[in-house]
Order: structure tokens, then C-alpha cells, then sequence
């Protein structure tokens, strides 16, 4: 099992249309993939902005950097923790019910699995943690953000086996769906920054 993620993981970023296929044609169950993926990648970017709000301290320009005592750092991860999670679950939602609207074998599971292996950039992205400059932080997200729009795009036709058109205005409302998503995280992210800082 563990094998096969870690092939999947490596195959997103250098063959991905040829992965996709691979991930589609799999059966994983919920519980087992949530486990050992979700749970996992979700702590990434927690843990790494802990360690580096702690240890290196948070900075505009990379030149003076400020600390967050462990208390607040960690209150701070728990929550990004959450919120991803909780991100994570209302897109394989969203997902779910446009597969639902395009009169495809919908399935909950599947949109899940989707979901979490196109955010991977995402989680990944969440590495730049450990060096906490903002604008070192929105680059390297932003990359993410354009390479899991890209997993999405090519991804949507071959995973919910439909024509290309019709997966184009499926990923659209996906991602007109996560652009409202992502307004709601950075909210929340500036609530709990704003309490903490």
C-alpha cells in the first residue's frame, strides 16, 4: 500500500496524465487512504510553519525576524491542521456533487482520493514553513496552487472517464468552488494570525 502512494507520489509530478490513469483504475478504501495520506500530508505545512515560527521566527523581507513563543505557535498549527483537513473534505465534497450534476458514477470515495492527490503540491509547498519569509512563502504557493490547477485540468477527463469539454467545465466549477474556498482559509488564517500576533 505504502509502495503504491509513494509511486503515485512521485508519478503526479512526472507522468501525471499516465498516473492518473493508474490512480483510477485503482480501489482504495476511504478509511486506509485518508490514514495514511490525508491525515499525513495535512500535517506538513502545521508542523513545518511550528517549527519555523519557533525556531527562525517570521519575516516580511528575510532580514529581521520575529519568534512566536511555543503556546501560540502550536494553537497556530493546530488550527492550519484543522483547516486543511476540514478544506481538504468540503472539495472532495464539491467535487463529489459536480460529478453527481455531470451524470457520471459518482462516488464520494473517489472524489476524496482525487482531491487529496491534486492538493499534494499544496501540502508540499508547505516545506517553505521552515523558512518563514511571507514573500519566499506566497511564491512557493503559488507554484503549488498553479501545478495542482494543472493535476486538476488534466486529471478531471481521465479520472471521472468523461470528453475533455466536459471535463474542462467540471474542473472550472472546481476551482470557481475552491476559489471561494481559498478566500474562506485566508480569512481564517488571517483571524487566527491576528489573534495570535
Amino acid at each position: 500500500m505504502y509502495t503504491r502512494h509513494k509511486k503515485h507520489f512521485f508519478g503526479l509530478f512526472s507522468v501525471p496524465r499516465v498516473e492518473w490513469k493508474s490512480i483510477s483504475d485503482e480501489k482504495t478504501d476511504l478509511t486506509q487512504f485518508g490514514l495514511t495520506r490525508l491525515i499525513f500530508f495535512a500535517a506538513v505545512p502545521a508542523i513545518s510553519f511550528l517549527i519555523g515560527l519557533t525556531q527562525v521566527g517570521w519575516s516580511l523581507s528575510g532580514t529581521d525576524y520575529n519568534k512566536v513563543a511555543m503556546g501560540y505557535a502550536f494553537l497556530m498549527a493546530v488550527a492550519f491542521y484543522v483547516l486543511i483537513v476540514v478544506a481538504t473534505l468540503l472539495m472532495a465534497y464539491f467535487t463529489f456533487a459536480m460529478e453527481r450534476a455531470f451524470g457520471t458514477e459518482a462516488s464520494f470515495e473517489r472524489c476524496f482520493i482525487f482531491v487529496t492527490y491534486t492538493a499534494t503540491p499544496m501540502y508540499m509547498a508547505g516545506l517553505v514553513g521552515f523558512l518563514p519569509i511571507v514573500w519566499l512563502c506566497m511564491m512557493v504557493l503559488m507554484a503549488a496552487v498553479f501545478y495542482s490547477l494543472y493535476l486538476l485540468y488534466i486529471g478531471i477527463p481521465i479520472y471521472m472517464n468523461i470528453p475533455e469539454g466536459k471535463g474542462f467545465i467540471v474542473a472550472t466549477s472546481i476551482v470557481s468552488a475552491g476559489l471561494c474556498m481559498m478566500v474562506c482559509f485566508n480569512v481564517a488564517t488571517v483571524i487566527i494570525w491576528s489573534i495570535v500576533v
